[in-house]
């Protein structure tokens, strides 16, 4: 189980960023995170990732604290962040330089495999598109076998078309091996359709506002009643979490729209 426990983070100029975040993920469950700009997403899974320290709070990972990188969990950034002098599989691999190179090497072309880029192991990422090379980031961080995967709103550069093909490559990988999902995304659809549960934050400062569960089967139809459903319940809750909040209490006609983004 990933566990976040009463976690906060101010920052030195006084921002509070996040403030007294507890969320419980249930091992091989996907969790998104959606909310309105300031209300720390980023923020929290940089702390998850031990890439940022916390105020106050916890960070566990089946009852082990994490407050610095660890290999139990894996990241994927909004930009693939791929090293151009590297080949795709150097990429990929590079977070286990401290493997023996044949061990690297076939974890590596496993991980690659996995995510349909097997026969482009020897190319470079300027011969790749924007989906095979954010396919190659999730390669990277699936390559260590981390308990926890958190993705910061890896396919929003992305057109509709390969989003989508993306989100059946990220089932299909999750199928394969349960690890604990937790993505931070700005796209409702994206939520519903992947998450088993949505969490909603409130901005300024960032705490957990309202969860949504999503009981739809996968793969799951966008225009089936059930999809629908979870959609206006998160639509919703995100309009009311965005309204009169923190800095906009003092002025009431302020909507949420304008906070969304």
């Amino acid at each position: 189980m990933f566990v976040v426990d009463r976690l906060s983070k101010t920052y030195a100029d006084g921002t509070r960023a996040l403030q007294d975040v507890s969320v419980s993920v249930e091992a091989g469950e996907i969790l998104a995170i959606v909310g309105g700009s300031g209300c720390g997403k980023t923020t929290l899974l940089r702390l998850v990732a031990g890439l940022d320290a916390a105020t106050d709070g916890t960070i566990t990972v089946d009852g082990e604290r994490i407050a610095a990188p660890h290999p139990a969990v894996g990241i994927v950034f909004q930009e693939p962040r791929l090293l151009p002098w590297l080949t795709v599989a150097d990429n990929a691999g590079f977070g286990l330089m401290d493997l023996p190179r044949a061990e690297r090497e076939a974890r590596t072309a496993a991980a690659l495999r996995r995510v349909g880029l097997g026969e482009h192991a020897a190319r470079w990422p300027r011969e790749l598109s924007g989906g095979q090379q954010q396919r190659v980031s999730i390669a990277r961080a699936l390559v260590a076998g981390p308990k926890v995967l958190l993705l910061d709103e890896p396919f929003s550069a992305l057109d509709a078309f390969t989003r989508a093909s993306l989100h059946e490559h990220l089932l299909a990988l999750w199928e394969a091996s349960r690890p604990t999902v937790v993505i931070v995304t700005h796209d409702v659809d994206e939520a519903v359709s992947l998450a088993d549960r949505v969490v909603i934050m409130r901005p300024r400062p960032g705490r957990v506002f309202e969860t949504v569960k999503v009981t739809a089967p996968r793969p799951r139809d966008k225009f089936a009643p059930g999809f629908d459903k979870a959609k206006r319940r998160v639509l919703n809750a995100l309009d009311r979490s965005l309204k009169n909040t923190g800095e906009d209490a003092q002025n009431p006609t302020a909507g949420g729209a304008e906070l969304w983004w």
